[in-house]
């Protein structure tokens, strides 16, 4: 159908692009937040006053920047987790502020995607929803089990968008159960700029902090800050705060300059490590679709914070270099504007990244 601005609605045309209604299910709701089964993650200050947040309530425009505390109500990382036998796994709830950008579907920046797997086997993507424009109120089938079988399911929570309410709906009568126990059984935490937070991945479980907690088995804490993650010392003392089975952070992109990093990066580390003495710490520099000589200063200062702990004695410290996260046959098609990854990059920096997570956290997978 052409609407009158001559825009034209692509599913009456292609029937794949219709979002499934929920259909005649009786239907049983629960609130995600209220639940004792379903696991409510990656938001680890959400229990100070309930609201979907990412940021503790003492963050102040202050203290960090403006941009930390707006996005601060974005939600990614936060996923749900739980089992049920239900044919249909439906979400209800009204979406908060999100952010409708030119260079990233609104299934990523304010949709929900789900996984599934039967037992321990690595978890497969089954449903995205994506929210129609100005959408606030929405009702939609995120996950189906014909054959009602006990399932694990993850439903991963918008990366730029925010949540005000989010409940689960269930066949009535169907189980639902508390998940399975992670086996690293504490959050991955990682902070740094929009590239963390997940610009431009199409859907949630695409960006590359969901893959290596998807494949690693742990839960995701996510403090990227499109533009605003710039290495303030309160952000690293609530980091500090919490107990993770590692740390990544990379927020190159957001110093102003190699003097903001240089001023920052250290200090910002050495916040963490006396908290956490025995820690696994992974620096990394910009991503880099250029040539390897591209933000060497900037990648040098990094690098420093990383020697620097070598030389006290620190052997749970690990560096690396951005311009190796896009390594490979077209690495030129990695972004969508030469600075933001798409799919194919994201899935690039998880394959880099991956190894040396392992690596980092061998005493911790079993």
């Amino acid at each position: 159908m052409t609407k009158k601005d001559n825009t034209v609605d692509i599913s009456s045309i292609d029937k794949n692009f219709v979002v499934p209604g929920v259909g005649e299910y009786d239907l049983t709701f629960t609130d995600a937040r209220e639940s004792k089964v379903i696991a409510l993650e990656g938001l680890k200050w959400m229990p100070e006053d309930g609201a979907y947040r990412r940021i503790p309530a003492t963050f102040t425009a202050e203290n960090t920047n403006a941009g930390v505390i707006t996005l601060g109500w974005h939600t990614s990382g936060g996923a749900l987790r739980f089992r049920s036998d239900s044919p249909v796994i439906v979400l209800r709830g009204k979406l908060g502020p999100g952010c409708d950008m030119s260079h990233m579907p609104r299934a990523g920046s304010c949709g929900f995607d789900s996984y599934v797997s039967s037992g321990r086997e690595l978890p497969v993507y089954q449903k995205t929803f994506q929210p129609a424009p100005g959408l606030v109120d929405y009702k939609c089938v995120i996950g189906l089990n014909p054959e009602r079988k006990m399932l694990s399911w993850i439903i991963n929570l918008p990366l730029y968008g925010g949540v005000i309410s989010l409940e689960v709906g269930v066949e009535t009568g169907s189980k639902i159960l508390p998940p399975k126990a992670h086996k690293i059984k504490k959050p991955i935490l990682f902070y740094g700029s929009s590239i963390t937070q997940g610009g431009c991945a199409t859907r949630p479980g695409n960006a590359y902090t969901s893959h290596l907690c998807r494949k690693l088995d742990a839960e995701q804490v996510n403090l990227g800050f499109s533009g605003a993650g710039r290495g303030e010392k309160a952000v690293a003392e609530a980091i500090a705060s919490l107990d993770l089975a590692a740390f990544v952070y990379d927020y190159d992109y957001n110093a102003p300059n190699a003097e903001h990093l240089e001023k920052t990066h250290e200090p910002f580390f050495k916040i963490v490590r006396k908290a956490h003495p025995g820690l696994p710490v992974i620096m990394m520099s910009r991503c880099n679709v250029h040539s390897p000589g591209d933000n060497r200063e900037r990648a040098s200062v990094i690098r420093k914070t990383y020697d620097n702990a070598v030389k006290n004695g620190d052997k749970n410290v690990y560096f690396i270099d951005g311009y190796e996260l896009f390594k490979g046959d077209c690495r030129d098609a990695c972004t969508v504007d030469g600075t933001h990854p798409n799919d194919l990059g994201f899935y690039r920096m998880y394959k880099a990244v991956l190894p040396v997570l392992r690596k980092a956290l061998k005493n911790s997978i079993k």
